[in-house]
């Protein structure tokens, strides 16, 4: 479990994870040694599993984002996957129940790299595709309390 002061520097670490421990102190009112073996224990628990930084694919030339939901065909669920983990442009990916067995993002530089790349899938599965055109909620913690 988590304290107060736990949360505290998990929030001001989602924020910012470029956060000092003197500003991390600052925040959550603590010294920074004390800080930094907080973060030591969260880490060694699990809670905090790293720390990254978030980059905009449209620098690197990727316009589109999409959402693709994949059927594989009887037998081939193992080869959707290698394939899925194959392709880069794959960011996330999700095994689910239901109809479809993954959901997975896609980031693609046009509209014919998405159809190169679902081609790719295609002797495999069956793929349905919606375009994103907007996250109006960006990947975040649920909340803690």
């Amino acid at each position: 479990m988590t304290d107060d002061i736990d949360q505290v520097l998990i929030t001001a670490l989602m924020e910012d994870s470029r956060r000092s421990l003197k500003a991390l102190a600052q925040i959550s009112g603590l010294s920074s040694p004390s800080v930094a073996e907080r973060l030591r224990r969260l880490e060694e628990r699990g809670v905090l599993k790293g720390y990254t930084v978030e980059i905009d694919p449209k620098c690197f030339g990727y316009q589109l984002q999409a959402i693709v939901r994949i059927r594989p065909l009887p037998g081939q669920l193992h080869e959707v996957e290698r394939q899925i983990m194959a392709i880069p442009e794959f960011t996330e990916c999700d095994k689910v129940t239901g109809d479809d067995c993954f959901i997975a993002r896609l980031h693609v530089r046009s509209m014919e790299q998405l159809d190169t790349l679902l081609d790719r899938l295609n002797t495999h599965a069956e793929t349905n595709t919606a375009i994103v055109k907007k996250t109006p909620v960006k990947r975040r913690l649920p909340p803690m309390a």
